[in-house]
């Protein structure tokens, strides 16, 4: 092979190890929020329904604990990105 050929072939490893990598980033990234948010979601109906006077001031800081959540998703969105576009 010419050294034009070894260039193009080393450039396509790289980007796909850029996309495998992305992939594995928010594949593992999207796993966390998913299950913390199952949890406060499920925790927050046992709350409700064990105390159904407090329900406003469960689901007010059950948004907020979901918000918090799910920023790790975005952060792991953010590092796809990262790999993807500007590695």
């Amino acid at each position: 092979m010419d050294q034009e050929t070894m260039k193009i072939l080393a450039d396509a490893i790289v980007v796909a190890g850029k996309a495998v990598g992305a992939g594995f980033c928010m594949g593992i990234g999207a796993i966390a929020p998913g299950i913390g948010e199952g949890n406060i979601g499920a925790h927050a109906m046992d709350s409700i329904a064990r105390q159904p006077e407090l329900a406003n001031a469960i689901t007010t800081r059950m948004l907020i604990a979901d918000a918090v959540t799910e920023t790790t998703g975005l952060y792991s969105l953010l590092v796809a990105f990262l790999i993807l576009f500007a590695l």
